[in-house]
């Protein structure tokens, strides 16, 4: 897997970013490309904004029993697979805003570094290791993006 704190696939990933525009289909899902990069602004608002609430001690213990090893694993996830609450996006989204939020994201994380995710506290999983953190970035990043076809 890519590392997404290395500064050159930090860039990598936002030049695929900009290949997308607002008419841009995916190969599956029902997503438009604008809502699907504000279901990936998701992560980094659990991180970065204090706008979804916490899951309680029981939902955090099944949470991290059985949906940890699929988010933060290193197999890739599969097409069409089932998603948490927060990330479906059913209304409408300005594509250029979601963009641009998206992008200033993976420059933040990137610019924090591994040693700032190192055993860092997770919203739903509990303390990761930076390569934890970094599957659940990319995967996520290059499942959508491998979607719309950039």
């Amino acid at each position: 897997m890519k590392n997404i704190f290395d500064l050159n696939v930090s860039n990598e990933v936002v030049e695929r970013i900009n290949k997308l525009s607002n008419p841009t289909t995916p190969s599956w899902g029902e997503m438009d490309a604008a809502q699907m990069l504000a279901h990936c602004n998701v992560t980094y608002e659990f991180l970065y904004e204090d706008k979804h609430s916490k899951p309680n001690p029981i939902a955090k213990f099944f949470l991290k029993l059985f949906v940890k090893n699929i988010v933060c694993g290193d197999k890739p996830y599969k097409k069409q697979s089932q998603t948490a609450p927060a990330f479906l996006i059913k209304e409408k989204k300005i594509f250029d805003t979601e963009k641009t939020k998206l992008i200033e994201n993976i420059l933040k994380t990137q610019k924090l570094g591994e040693s700032y995710f190192d055993n860092r506290e997770s919203h739903s999983f509990g303390k990761l290791t930076v390569k934890e953190w970094n599957n659940m970035f990319y995967k996520h990043l290059d499942h959508h993006l491998s979607q719309f076809g950039v």
